[in-house]
């Protein structure tokens, strides 16, 4: 008997093959029928590829002309099917970020999957099998630390309710352990439950994973996120879908991971930014945990001592609408106190003060009692530009609409959007002045300049003061980040400086005093949601401080500002963002934005900016001319806004010019069912002559930066 099959198979971006492919199967004594779910490799091309069951039919498609379908080439023997309810995830997701349903199901695979043969899985899974017993029976917990009184409400309210839960927890208040307990709990009530912990970045996946792995044992815990090998990328997943690892740690691309028990997701730091993929299908992974908690009847607990507007905004009372249980975890642990909020207003500062002599005289009392001190300045490099004071030339990119920043360290111009690199030039390109200059500052600037200041303080031991940054061009190196965290909790360290990196997730237990060195930036961005990132950046990093109760009530938290009564600075002096989220959610309902409104961006990538906006403007006109002859998609078009085609941000990039197109709507399934329509006449229009310069294009559905 014949089996037609739906196969869902890695395609071409903006092919027009992107759906569910059609192969036959006939079952022999060798090859035995094929379920749903199963991975098979079929030939597409010249290849054959990975692909996975998804439906299949006794009777041919209609249309079909003899001899136009296929053969499966052959059968991945030995794994489970992959579940109903993993199959339903990545076709929402497919579906809803307007993406293909083979291309996400084969990026949630491990890459390696994607390259075996029968015979060579086989022997991974023969490898795998030969664990000892000792290991893979092993399921003993140690026991938890002592909980506060609303560490023990918030358990109680979890197991006791459906959930999905907010927990809004000040940084220090002991989330991690109530994640751990959930956890625990969940594993203790049934033998083969799994949990799923995620982390918006791998710089915070070791740190959580030794706690984890200390607590539940090595052989339960497996990791999952792109800094790992192919090879242990698959050695976690196939533990994962096999049911053997209980807990999978892991960054948004864990969502998808194929637990066939699991009953308890945690998206720790909830409002992260990194938590929605930038690439390919750019898929919310925060959004999609709460989708999946649904389908597989799982508990989805979020948390955050910031979370984003939206979450706040969902979870708000039952009686106006919220879909979350908020749960409050307001009180450090201990009896720790928040730090104490300084604002130093740059204003009354001499001219191009770096430190002001108050914090720097705060720097110097701490380390001369021998605690630590924390920088932050969000911008890596020596200086943001270099600049010519005789004809005005400015270290631009050649190939980018952006300025290459100056590393003095190695000598080179930069650019971060492209990696262009140049040596500095000895004189101006431009004129020849031999006088160019850094202009701004970045990381590398702040530790030279700290240096100079700090060269005569010496710490109780009487060696001098030891700084450290910590950045992306810091810890490049395999290790380098652990190696430079260690050294900060050791206490070899007396002052940190760093950008984000080091402002979330991190417990340093030595840290009494945290400094945002220049904040205002963020302020002044068109980006609509700039204050949120920065509020949540500043309580953050202040969170670092005083995290040992014994020393917290000396914490303090210095932002050298020149707008110190900007509505950011006033929340955060009082640790208040309930006030600070009233407000926003205030002005953003007014203006009408997210999550009062759904939008998403259409980009294009080419060769010139008129042929990236041409395309979208002319998209837009197909589809309304459409909508002149269609009186049902006239009335869907009459919910959703189309506005013209501009430029991005930085429009250019590697030689590539951007542009981009916001679609908003009131209702999210009006927005969906237009997004659906353009995708055909984005197609059309792409063969249209006069769109020739045209790469690519993308939908980005609820875009976190316009």
């Amino acid at each position: 008997m014949i089996q037609w099959i739906d196969i869902a198979v890695q395609t071409p971006a903006h092919s027009q093959i992107g759906g569910l492919l059609t192969y036959r199967h006939v079952p022999t004594a060798e090859n035995s029928a094929l379920c749903e779910g199963a991975l098979v490799r079929v030939p597409l091309g010249s290849r054959d590829l990975l692909g996975v069951v998804w439906a299949i039919r006794d009777d041919a498609p209609e249309g079909l002309k003899d001899g136009s379908v296929r053969d499966v080439a052959g059968v991945l023997e030995g794994l489970p099917p992959l579940s109903a309810t993993w199959r339903q995830l990545v076709q929402f997701a497919a579906h809803y970020y307007q993406r293909s349903v083979g291309e996400v199901a084969m990026a949630a695979l491990p890459p390696q999957l994607r390259d075996l043969d029968a015979a060579q899985l086989a022997r991974r899974l023969k490898k795998q099998a030969g664990k000892t017993d000792a290991e893979t029976d092993a399921t003993g917990h140690a026991p938890g630390l002592p909980l506060s009184a609303q560490q023990t409400q918030a358990l109680a309210d979890i197991a006791a309710q459906a959930g999905p839960f907010l927990i809004y927890g000040a940084t220090g208040s002991g989330k991690t352990e109530v994640y751990l307990q959930a956890v625990q709990r969940r594993l203790e009530a049934d033998p083969k439950a799994q949990a799923l912990l995620m982390v918006p970045e791998i710089n915070l996946t070791p740190q959580l994973e030794e706690r984890v792995v200390a607590r539940f044992g090595a052989a339960q815990v497996v990791s999952m996120h792109s800094g790992m090998t192919p090879a242990q990328r698959l050695q976690s997943w196939l533990a994962a879908h096999s049911g053997r690892a209980r807990i999978v740690l892991g960054t948004r691309m864990a969502v998808f991971a194929s637990m066939p028990h699991l009953q308890l997701i945690v998206v720790d730091e909830e409002h992260d930014p990194s938590y929605k993929q930038q690439e390919g299908a750019r898929y919310s992974a925060r959004d999609l945990a709460i989708y999946r908690g649904r389908l597989e009847g799982a508990k989805v607990i979020l948390g955050s001592a910031t979370p984003s507007l939206e979450s706040w905004h969902h979870s708000r009372p039952a009686a106006e609408g919220g879909r979350y249980q908020r749960l409050l975890m307001p009180e450090r642990v201990g009896a720790g106190q928040l730090p104490f909020v300084r604002r130093v207003d740059m204003n009354n500062q001499p001219r191009k003060t770096v430190l002001s002599a108050p914090l720097l005289a705060a720097i110097q009392a701490r380390v001369q009692r021998g605690e630590q001190c924390m920088l932050l300045l969000n911008r890596r490099g020596y200086a943001p530009v270099l600049h010519c004071a005789d004809c005005g030339w400015k270290s631009e990119c050649s190939h980018c609409s952006a300025f290459r920043v100056f590393h003095k360290l190695d000598r080179t111009l930069r650019c971060h959007h492209c990696g262009f690199t140049e040596r500095v030039p000895r004189a101006c390109p431009a004129c020849g002045n031999a006088d160019i200059a850094p202009l701004g500052r970045g990381t590398e600037q702040l530790e030279e300049h700290l240096a100079e200041l700090l060269a005569s303080v010496r710490r109780p031991d009487g060696e001098p003061v030891h700084i450290l940054r910590i950045d992306a061009d810091s810890t490049k190196h395999k290790g380098a980040l652990e190696s430079q965290l260690a050294q900060v909790h050791s206490g070899e360290v007396d002052v940190l400086v760093g950008t984000q990196m080091i402002a979330k997730g991190h417990d340093f237990r030595r840290i009494t005093l945290v400094a945002a060195i220049n904040p205002d930036n963020a302020l002044f961005s068109s980006d609509f949601r700039a204050p949120e990132r920065l509020f949540a950046l500043l309580m953050q990093a202040g969170g670092r401080a005083g995290r040992d109760a014994s020393q917290s009530a000396q914490s303090e938290m210095w932002v050298q500002t020149f707008h110190p009564q900007h509505d950011v600075f006033a929340a955060l002096k009082t640790h208040d963002y309930p006030a600070f989220a009233a407000n926003q959610l205030m002005e953003r309902e007014q203006a009408g934005l997210p999550p009062w409104r759904f939008q998403a961006l259409l980009r294009a990538d080419a060769r010139s900016q008129e042929v990236a906006q041409t395309f979208l403007n002319a998209a837009s006109h197909a589809l309304q001319a459409q909508a002149a002859q269609d009186p049902a998609l006239d009335a869907l078009l009459a919910q959703v806004s189309l506005y013209p085609a501009v430029p991005m941000s930085i429009q250019r990039v590697a030689n590539v010019e951007r542009g981009q197109m916001l679609i908003e709507s009131p209702s999210r399934m009006a927005l969906q069912k237009v997004l659906a329509e353009l995708q055909p006449v984005l197609h059309g229009q792409r063969a249209v002559p006069a769109h020739k310069g045209l790469i690519r294009w993308l939908v980005d559905v609820d875009p976190l930066a316009i």
